[in-house]
């Protein structure tokens, strides 16, 4: 089983910055990859980056050059920094991670939610104009 929580969000006005945190915990195992997905009021879930153990990210193509996945292995928890928010941005954000039969500390799925099964309960981000 693996928990995940996620903090960090709010509301800012767009052109602003925001980092998000997800604390993630697993006793026995931590090689997981971990994912965010947002979900935009009325839209479906948006895998938006993912990143291996051991530091390969994926992103999708709408955020390159705006967020930044990262990762502290020793925390055991995984970052969001979004820059040059715009209102198009305002989402209930998740982090992610896929089933145990694809944990691999080189291995991410590709950024379809539904190849992840461990969800946070979310944070939600919300930009002004």
């Amino acid at each position: 089983q693996v928990k995940l929580t996620e903090s960090g969000g709010g509301s800012v006005q767009a052109g602003g910055s925001l980092k998000l945190s997800c604390a993630s915990s697993q006793i026995t195992d931590t090689n997981y990859c971990l994912a965010w997905v947002r979900q935009a009021p009325g839209k479906e879930r948006e895998g938006v980056a993912s990143i291996t153990v051991v530091g390969g990210t994926r992103y999708a193509d709408s955020v390159k050059g705006q967020f930044t996945i990262s990762r502290d292995n020793a925390k055991n928890t995984l970052y969001l920094q979004i820059i040059n928010m715009t209102p198009e941005d305002t989402a209930m954000y998740f982090c992610a991670a896929p089933p145990r039969n694809y944990w691999s500390p080189t291995y991410c799925p590709d950024l379809s939610p539904y190849k992840y099964v461990y969800w946070g309960q979310g944070t939600q981000v919300t930009v002004s104009s």
